[in-house]
């Protein structure tokens, strides 16, 4: 699995399947509809109804589009189950302070975060979920329990150890 590819959850895809056949079904009609209502008020020029309704017809059009390119271009990926941090592993990690230079080993937090990485398209911090892009995901492709994983934030260099992989 290349860790720079786009890919998407099978849950992810299975939502946007039916999101798009939604879209695609009643909200079109429901579009179409309204917009036969606006221009039957009269003068389309000064018909704010009209106008509101052409663009939400737009904003539509538009997701459609997105949905059907990211279906198209992204790999479904189903978790194997292997211990390599990889799309839908689930990895439990714990910071390390900056090493000291009279310790003989870096200080190790006690907190503990979990993450699920996925694709760019399902990446949401506050849920726990980075993506395979992200500088954090990037340096985890691929790791394993018990390695040490670092990256580059704006406030330098940021140490991980993973704890788990499932």
């Amino acid at each position: 699995m290349d860790g720079s590819a786009d890919y998407i959850t099978e849950e992810k895809r299975h939502s946007l399947l039916v999101e798009l056949a939604d879209l695609k079904g009643p909200k079109r009609k429901e579009i179409l509809a309204s917009l036969a209502y606006a221009k039957s008020l009269g003068d389309l020029s000064e018909n704010a109804e009209y106008h509101q309704t052409r663009e939400d017809q737009g904003k539509l059009e538009e997701r459609i589009a997105k949905i059907e390119q990211i279906l198209k271009y992204s790999q479904a990926v189903v978790r194997s189950g292997a211990d390599v941090v990889e799309v839908g592993s689930k990895v439990i990690v714990q910071k390390q302070e900056k090493k000291e230079e009279n310790l003989p080993d870096s200080k190790m937090s006690k907190e503990q975060k979990t993450y699920i990485i996925v694709g760019s398209e399902e990446a949401d911090m506050a849920k726990g979920k980075i993506s395979n892009r992200s500088p954090f995901g990037q340096a985890l492709f691929g790791k394993k329990k018990g390695d040490n994983v670092s990256f580059k934030t704006p406030n330098g260099v940021v140490n991980y150890k993973v704890v788990s992989v499932s």
